[in-house]
């Protein structure tokens, strides 16, 4: 959640707006804004992605992008604009059925590569970006075998995928979508900064975890690529904002 109020915060000074933002524990005291604000980040989190259809703040999550939709398919001015998340984003796959939602074989973790797409180098979200960029994954679950007929039908774009692994034979996750004009969501985590993940992985309980499930080798790496400007410090720096510049330039 730091990652995310450091760049609005930055955004904001850098912008010089008028720029208020809340937070709301969606998942863990079923805290849910209203339609009225102009802009939504929805974040990640732990867990299965499907075992929570049927809980309360899950459909009331589902209500509130029903609204969301139905203004933006209105007349209306100010679209509302939504960045999607790491667990949001495969809720938001579940709700379009644009994929098999499943358990890892493993955990994925680290600072891994990102590749663009056909139509991710058309995505103005993505802007600046290098093929592939670097970025913090952190999952348990994941979203793959994309359903290309749904994809045609719903007019959604498939913008980013997994890293390529030669030697391993497993489909490939779906790394970012646009699922329509207003809505864009990534798998990864576009809002992690190096000082936080240093820090995280510095304290002796996560430093044995990473070691113990990837190697040391695998650790060092991770530390030695937080120091590199260009890989998830010029993320951090470049994702969430481009998609503020577009939904912030939307009410000009």
């Amino acid at each position: 959640m730091r990652g995310f109020q450091d760049i609005l915060k930055r955004y904001k000074a850098k912008h010089d707006l008028n720029l208020q933002y809340q937070v709301f524990d969606t998942r863990g005291a079923n805290e849910l804004p209203d339609t009225d604000w102009d802009i939504y980040i929805c974040s990640g989190g732990p867990g299965d992605p499907l075992s929570s259809e049927t809980e309360e703040w899950d459909i009331n999550f589902m209500k509130l992008m029903d609204q969301l939709e139905t203004h933006n398919a209105s007349d209306a001015p100010n679209k509302k604009h939504v960045l999607f998340v790491c667990h949001s984003f495969q809720m938001m796959c579940r709700r379009y059925k644009l994929g098999l939602i499943n358990k890892r074989r493993s955990p994925s973790f680290g600072i891994l590569p990102v590749h663009f797409t056909v139509a991710g180098h058309n995505e103005p979200v993505l802007d600046n970006l290098a093929d592939p960029f670097y970025t913090v994954d952190s999952r348990s679950w994941q979203v793959i075998h994309p359903d290309e007929g749904r994809f045609t039908k719903l007019g959604m774009q498939l913008l980013c995928i997994e890293k390529e692994r030669p030697h391993v034979d497993l489909p490939r996750a779906m790394m970012a979508i646009r699922f329509n004009e207003y809505f864009i969501g990534t798998q990864f985590h576009p809002e992690a900064d190096a000082e936080g993940i240093k820090a995280h992985l510095s304290t002796d309980e996560r430093r044995s975890e990473v070691i113990n499930e990837h190697g040391k080798d695998k650790y060092n790496d991770m530390l030695e690529s937080l120091d590199d400007p260009d890989k998830i410090m010029h993320t951090q720096n470049t994702l969430i904002p481009n998609f503020l510049d577009q939904a912030v330039l939307s009410f000009v």
